[in-house]
């Protein structure tokens, strides 16, 4: 059995084929769904870097997905988890008044 890729957890199960019959495993440590050799590349953080940009530049999502080959679920999902990293409230000083 492989490692995971996420934690090099060894607690790996089958878990079912994907639709090009290769093998698919779950990392019981961390919950990782992952294939042994996978033919499709993880995405750089330089793409993402350029995601960032276009979005701090308004660019639509679908523009963003077309600009940078990235399908429209990814950027998407990409999007929701920088969501719900950045806080809720926002900090804001009192003015200092001249009594």
């Amino acid at each position: 059995m492989p490692n995971c890729p996420e934690c090099n957890g060894t607690t790996i199960v089958r878990n079912g084929k994907i639709h090009n019959g290769k093998q698919r495993y779950l990392c019981r440590s961390c919950g990782r769904q992952f294939i042994e050799n996978p033919t499709v590349k993880r995405i750089p953080s330089e793409t993402w870097a350029l995601v960032d940009k276009l979005l701090l530049e308004r660019v639509p999502m679908a523009g963003i997905a077309r600009v940078t080959g990235i399908s429209d679920v990814w950027v998407q999902r990409y999007v929701n988890r920088v969501f719900k990293e950045v806080p809720k409230q926002a900090a804001i000083a009192e003015k200092k008044t001249a009594r």
